[in-house]
């Protein structure tokens, strides 16, 4: 029931009540895409501004300052940090399948879920648990930031939307949030 539209240009993010931000490719391809179009500083601004915020994926790893994968490429520095790669001597990466989540029932988008649920991961790198702002945690041979949140800024490392009812929840309390949805 929510009004979603594909932008072409940041100006046009004034006409909905929040921004989603998917992703999924390598930082450096994510940032370049984002400073050639003008979304760098329409999504800061937007954000700055208190427009509600959805990354997902590369979507939140583009919030941090820097990330492993593209040395070099500055962030959207909203977050601390530096995004890293998973370092598993005994497990695959990428990380790829269904994980617990811890979350923190005070969080707006957790509203209505369990204290752990599962979700979907499909990423190489990841933020560090002790983010500023962590409000989901899942462990894939160490604790790594599944979730985060800001004011009205959030991010998941998971897919939502491939993450079945709890990750539909997750949307939908950003959509209400956002008011997109009554």
């Amino acid at each position: 029931g929510a009004k979603c539209e594909v932008v072409e240009k940041p100006a046009e993010l004034d006409g909905f009540g929040g921004c989603i931000l998917p992703g999924v490719g390598s930082f450096g391809d994510g940032m370049e895409a984002l400073r050639s179009r003008g979304f760098d500083r329409g999504i800061v601004d937007a954000i700055n501004a208190g427009k509600p915020f959805f990354g997902i994926c590369l979507g939140m790893q583009m919030l941090f300052e820097e990330s492993e994968e593209s040395p070099g490429v500055r962030g959207l520095a909203l977050f601390p940090g530096k995004v890293r790669r998973l370092r598993l001597a005994d497990l695959k990466v990428p990380h790829i399948g269904w994980n617990a989540a811890a979350l923190d029932p005070a969080s707006p988008l957790a509203k209505g879920l369990a204290a752990e649920e599962f979700f979907y991961f499909v990423h190489s790198y990841c933020a560090d648990a002790a983010t500023p702002g962590c409000f989901a945690t899942c462990v894939y041979g160490h604790p790594f930031a599944a979730a985060i949140g800001r004011g009205r800024c959030f991010a998941t490392q998971f897919h939502p939307e491939k993450s079945q009812r709890p990750g539909l929840r997750m949307l939908e309390n950003f959509l209400t949030l956002a008011g997109e949805l009554s």
